[in-house]
């Protein structure tokens, strides 16, 4: 079977995103400026970043008031107590807190590090950055907007990047999805040499959203990426059926 080339098109942003601004106009403007345009069947991969940016999802440091566990803890391992106040706010519950790591479930039921709270990339420390309050809908906002202005379907996917347990490294991963399957479910097909599969989901908008990583980068002012020719199935999914809710050994 062919199954064609896929295509990494990074979109630059010159200007800072601040809250507010249409992202919508800032991707059209940014293509019309690369001299690139959007397709059916595109892939959109946007980070979190910028959509955080562009709703407000912002919080001057200097007006964040720590806990004192905040600030011991913090001044323990050399941490901004500010942001650790911010990222045990923004948590629905601590998975661990050790050796200056701080492991939370956020309330989307993403587990990561500092709740997705982050100063980097911002404005050089001053301010930092929340994940979207629902990143779904995001994506499904942004996904409708395209096809009303611009008149092409795609799908949406809102990355943001994540440790993983037992790996060294960072990879990005899928927080909001609108427009695709989220897994490409294998269960009850076949492989090559006859035998059926029982437990293979693969989770195609993660791998989307690494893929688009390696070419945008964290410091070339790249937050979006075009995937052009993955062959996705389209659905109303969202990135919650990415969490798993049951066969989970480590809860």
């Amino acid at each position: 079977m062919d199954l064609g080339e896929i295509r990494l098109i990074p979109v630059y942003l010159a200007d800072e995103i601040r809250p507010g601004d249409d992202l919508l106009q800032k991707l059209v403007g940014a293509l019309q400026h690369q001299k690139l345009a959007l397709a059916n069947n595109d892939v959109v991969v946007v980070k979190h970043k910028v959509v955080s940016k562009s709703e407000g999802r912002i919080v001057q440091l200097e007006s964040v008031r720590p806990r004192k566990s905040a600030t011991l803890w913090a001044g323990r391992y050399g941490i901004d107590a500010r942001v650790v106040e911010l990222a045990l706010r923004e948590a629905k519950r601590v998975v661990r807190q050790k050796n200056g790591a701080l492991i939370t479930e956020t309330r989307h039921g993403f587990v990561c590090a500092n709740t997705g709270v982050d100063a980097s990339n911002v404005d050089g420390g001053t301010t930092a950055v929340l994940l979207p309050e629902n990143p779904d809908r995001s994506a499904a906002r942004l996904q409708s907007r395209i096809k009303k202005t611009v008149g092409v379907s795609v799908a949406i996917i809102v990355s943001d990047s994540f440790g993983r347990p037992w790996r060294e490294g960072l990879c990005e991963v899928a927080i909001g999805v609108a427009g695709m399957k989220p897994l490409l479910d294998y269960r009850g097909k076949r492989d090559p040499h006859g035998y059926q599969l029982r437990a293979t989901a693969e989770a195609v908008a993660d791998e989307l959203a690494c893929a688009a990583g390696l070419v945008c980068g964290k410091l070339n002012r790249t937050p979006i990426c075009i995937v052009r020719g993955f062959r996705y199935q389209p659905g109303r999914e969202s990135a919650r059926d990415l969490i798993r809710k049951k066969n989970d050994l480590f809860r």
